[in-house]
């Protein structure tokens, strides 16, 4: 695999900018969505040897869910019918259940469904791929803060109802639903498209179950972004990413305006890469594209003014988050029609910007397009925030569709798709990279003259 440096967090910076017009978005609160934590949550015993126990912080009463048979029967029934949701039976002891169940009811039983309906439970809900294999997954997954293990566990034996309970936790997105349709109707000997449906099965899992009435999803394999209202695009956007050497990751930030005219505070690694080269080389030429700078050498600072020839462009998505990356217009909008998109230091070049900042707030407030085309040509940079903000996804789908459940396949650009895969070839939360064989030098062989 190949190692992929640490400049993929380039496009941020500081923006200063004036009040400007206010956007209006729905009243609903906001779907919270912060920088990434892909811990599993912490599980709570069912019996004091469970191999899942996190100790607690207090000394806590635990009580232990009493499993009748019935229920540990259709606990046992969902582990074998597993599968078509993209998981293994084996991974949940199918047969340690089914011999527990002959032994009947009591403490013995009560253990090992719980363990397993926890096991069973959290891959459907956050995922089965550890987080070693995630690679460069950054968004949190919050369904561990609204569908607590064991009070649903509790609700379902209460209820007899345990399939429900499990099904309860599955994604609920329309490409999941694909997705799993799909697995269902590919053929055994297909094994590489099953496998990259499952990854995409997965992949579902590790996001929050609701992004709100209102969101931005863009897929980077795609090189696409689209604005989601009630669960309908509103409007579709090419985008360039980042190249393979500055990979844009999966994120979730809360866009909470636009600038317009932003200006642009260099990353050191593009500084280092080529832009201190030309201040050092070509000062005339440096100043001339916009760039001002102090200091020198490791203490170089530079700023690219705003205009026309600017590389966040006229517009910039405003949605701060640890990476620094975001959604922004560009000077070179022709290479939004090559079919791989790959250029960009991590950040999206979002395609006709204008009009995703439009429909984010200017028309939603009562104004109109020509407010904002207005506060372009005065030139000057202004900041237009939002009265809520609205999250913005950029997640990493090599299965995907257009929102409409109709699949297709997308070049795993920066092959995240092999660890994913590696993992679920490997038992159950344990992921061990491929060594790759290292490659023995070439002997050079003198040849004799005849």
């Amino acid at each position: 695999m190949r190692k992929v440096k640490t400049t993929l967090r380039l496009c941020g910076a500081l923006f200063i900018g004036v009040p400007g017009i206010a956007f209006a978005q729905s009243a609903k609160p906001p779907v919270s969505i912060l920088p990434p934590s892909l811990s599993p949550e912490p599980v709570v015993p069912v019996l004091p040897t469970d191999p899942l126990i996190v100790p607690p912080v207090t000394p806590t009463v635990v009580v232990v869910p009493h499993w009748t048979a019935g229920d540990a029967t259709a606990l046992l029934l969902a582990i074998n019918n597993v599968a078509p949701r993209g998981l293994f039976p084996a991974d949940y002891d199918p047969k340690g259940l089914a011999a527990a169940i002959s032994l009947g009811e009591g403490d013995a039983l009560d253990g090992i469904a719980g363990s397993l309906f926890t096991k069973l439970a959290t891959d459907l809900r956050d995922g089965r791929t550890p987080p070693a294999a995630r690679l460069q997954w950054l968004i949190k997954d919050t369904d561990a803060e609204t569908q607590s293990i064991l009070p649903m566990m509790q609700a379902a034996l209460a209820a007899h109802d345990v399939t429900s309970a499990l099904e309860a936790l599955e994604p609920s997105h329309v490409d999941y639903a694909a997705l799993k349709a799909m697995l269902a109707a590919t053929p055994p000997a297909s094994i590489s498209r099953i496998k990259q449906i499952r990854a995409n099965m997965d992949r579902w899992r590790w996001m929050p179950q609701d992004f709100g009435e209102r969101y931005v999803l863009a897929n980077i394999p795609e090189y696409v972004t689209r604005l989601m209202v009630n669960g309908k695009v509103i409007s579709t956007h090419r985008v360039i990413v980042g190249k393979k050497d500055t990979q844009t990751p999966a994120i979730a930030a809360p866009a909470i305006g636009v600038v317009i005219h932003p200006p642009w505070y260099l990353p050191q690694s593009i500084i280092k890469e080529s832009v201190g080269a030309l201040i050092a080389n070509s000062p005339g030429v440096a100043k001339a594209r916009g760039y001002t700078w102090t200091g020198s050498g490791k203490t170089l600072a530079v700023i690219q003014s705003a205009g026309p020839n600017s590389a966040l462009g006229y517009i910039k998505i405003d949605m701060p988050n640890a990476e620094a990356i975001f959604l922004h217009d560009t000077p070179n909008r022709n290479l939004f029609n090559t079919t791989e998109r790959a250029y960009s230091h991590g950040c999206l070049r979002t395609e006709d910007v204008m009009t995703l900042a439009i429909i984010l707030g200017v028309l939603q407030q009562g104004g109109t397009a020509d407010e904002l085309v207005t506060l372009i040509k005065a030139g000057k940079t202004v900041k237009v925030p939002f009265v809520t903000p609205i999250p913005v996804v950029i997640g990493y789908f090599t299965m995907a569709s257009a929102g409409d459940g109709k699949l297709q396949p997308f070049k795993d650009i920066y092959g995240r798709d092999g660890p994913i895969i590696s993992s679920f070839d490997q038992p159950r939360g344990i992921y061990k990279a491929p060594i790759k064989p290292v490659a023995k030098p070439a002997v050079k062989v003198a040849l004799k003259k005849p």
